[in-house]
């Protein structure tokens, strides 16, 4: 499940370790920083940018590292001002980067609040009922270089555009590490990665608008409570009862919810921070006002915020979202509660923006192209 490029990339070094690479051949520490300030702050897009670099070490660094490890295949744009983006890995591997943007009164669409949704596997074998993302099953991990290029490939795509570039800053406002795979499954690499988004001498990203969700995974969320860095958590539940989560999410039959629960209590009381419970309401199956009174009901044990997000259509699977009135009669229920709760406006359905259908969709076009030729 892994690949092993012949080049590492460059953006899965951290200070430490390229400051090793580096003193074996000679070269003083100060020299790391120079490197990934080209890299991070001042965006780099080739080894000869780094003009006060000596040709040989820039040599050297072009014979040693890759310094991009996914190119663009596809920059789409929805009506709602989602972009999904895809990119195919050394391997002609796929995977997706959302930008979802939140416009703002007063300020220009640049100037939007800007989330990305990143992806921490090819695939996904968690087998969850109503995603693409898992209908192929897990192919591999991404190595931590992979999922820091997403975020600075992104950078390369709005700095034209942010004023936020010229310092040298990230070009967006908050990461969720909700994309395709299972970010827990795949712990190491996504902690290195993350370790270098936060760091001063990376992207210098705040960990506290930085989201890490899981399906639930108990033992990785009792290890993450331990981690110094500060991420923000969220739970995909989707199912507020053991028998109706089991039907869409067999992960639950490993962790149920008396496992979970007290996971997200430990997770919660050694950081502090408020848990998100992700609930994607699926026509008759989890929209019912039982699943919701049983959702209520959790969400005010763990002082949780809610979720709510109506079902986008994947291809291939019989699933449907609830009317809008249903969805708000749901969402009603846990307001009276005062569960802090949010209906999520739907974003990107026009461009398959669900994860994974993007990806899904190119691989079965190149499987006829294959085929016919």
């Amino acid at each position: 499940m892994k690949f092993t490029p012949a080049k590492p990339p460059l953006t899965g070094e951290t200070l430490e370790t390229l400051t090793a690479r580096l003193r074996e051949r000679g070269e003083p520490a100060f020299r790391a920083k120079q490197i990934l300030e080209w890299v991070y702050k001042k965006r780099a897009r080739s080894w000869d940018e780094m003009t006060n670099l000596a040709k040989p070490l820039r040599a050297w660094l072009a014979d040693t590292f890759e310094l991009m490890p996914l190119g663009l295949l596809f920059d789409k744009q929805s009506r709602d001002i989602t972009d999904k983006l895809l990119f195919e890995l050394g391997d002609r591997a796929l995977i997706e980067t959302v930008i979802i943007r939140a416009p703002q009164e007063g300020v220009g669409l640049d100037e939007s609040r800007k989330t990305i949704c990143i992806s921490t596997q090819v695939g996904c074998a968690m087998a969850c009922r109503f995603c693409a993302s898992g209908l192929a099953g897990l192919k591999r991990d991404l190595n931590a270089g992979e999922i820091v290029a997403q975020l600075l490939h992104v950078c390369y795509r709005e700095d034209a555009h942010d004023p936020r570039a010229h310092a040298g800053l990230a070009t967006f406002d908050n990461i969720v590490v909700m994309g395709m795979g299972e970010p827990l499954a795949n712990y190491d690499a996504v902690l290195r990665a993350l370790t270098i988004v936060n760091a001063e001498w990376g992207l210098g990203f705040g960990a506290r608008r930085i989201t890490l969700s899981t399906s639930g995974l108990v033992p990785k969320i009792l290890q993450l409570a331990d981690e110094p860095l500060g991420f923000r958590l969220a739970i995909s539940l989707h199912g507020a009862t053991n028998e109706v989560r089991e039907q869409i999410m067999p992960v639950n039959k490993a962790y149920p919810l008396e496992k979970l629960i007290p996971a997200i209590k430990t997770f919660t009381e050694k950081h502090g921070r408020m848990v998100t419970l992700e609930f994607i309401l699926i026509e008759d199956m989890n929209d019912s006002l039982t699943q919701a009174a049983a959702l209520r009901e959790i969400a005010l044990d763990l002082h949780a915020h809610v979720n709510l997000i109506p079902y986008n259509t994947v291809e291939g699977l019989p699933w449907k979202r609830p009317s809008g009135n249903r969805m708000e009669r749901f969402a009603d229920l846990l307001r009276e509660a005062r569960v802090p709760v949010t209906l999520r406006r739907e974003k990107g359905h026009d461009i398959d923006a669900a994860c994974g259908q993007l990806r899904l969709k190119t691989e079965k076009d190149r499987e006829a192209m294959a085929a016919a030729g």
